[in-house]
Order: structure tokens, then sequence, then C-alpha cells
């Protein structure tokens, strides 16, 4: 900006682009670098600390899963099973959730059409 030579400022601005190039590059290198390097050892090393500490967890959720999904066997209240779908913080128990409601709308539905349909019954 200090310049009013067009000439000069087009040099400039072309150094300028040039070396944000060259500083864009030396960062994809040093990028590719750390991730091709190869691992230490020659094999993946675990957390050895936090591993077992999140295969305890992870067998706490599953038991817990578990017994939701025994505590939905006996709820037959769809609007019950809502609720506790609202309540519900993680994935996995919505899943297990929506998925009780939905068998006790089909339960529901193939009911309906046996009692209108008494033949179909027989």
């Amino acid at each position: 900006e200090a310049t009013v030579d067009l000439a000069e400022r087009r040099r400039i601005r072309s150094a300028i682009r040039e070396l944000q190039r060259q500083e864009l590059e030396r960062d994809e290198e040093a990028l590719a670098s750390k991730r091709f390097r190869p691992e230490r050892g020659g094999h993946r090393q675990d957390d050895k600390e936090n591993w077992p500490r999140s295969r305890r967890l992870e067998e706490e959720q599953q038991m817990a899963l578990a017994t939701l999904s025994q505590q939905l066997e006996a709820i037959t209240d769809v609007e019950e099973l809502t609720k506790l779908l609202r309540a519900a913080g993680e994935y996995e128990e919505r899943k297990l959730i929506r998925a009780a409601i939905r068998k006790l709308r089909a339960e529901e539905i193939e009911g309906e059409a046996l009692s209108l349909c008494p033949r179909a019954a027989s």
C-alpha cells in the first residue's frame, strides 16, 4: 500500500502468494510425515491405564441394558414407555424402548384385527 507503482504491487502480491504456498506445502509435508510415521514396536499400543476401566464400563452398560430389556418386557402401556423414552439419555436405552413401543403397537394392531375378523381367529 506504500507504493503507487502497479507493477511493484503485483510483484509484492505474487511474492506473498508464493510464500503462503510454500508454507502450506511445509505444513502438508509435516502432517503427512506424522500421519504415516511407523508406530513404535510395530504394533499399536493400547492405553493400558484406561483399558480395564473402559472394559468394565462397557460390561456394566451391557448389564444395565439387559436389566432394562427385562423391565420393558413387563410394561404393557405405550404411554408409560413413551415417558421412559423421553427420560432416557443413552442411545442404546432409547433404542430398546423404541423397539418395545413398536412391539406393543404391533400387538395392539394384531389384536384389533383379530377382534374385527372373528373367522380369522378360528
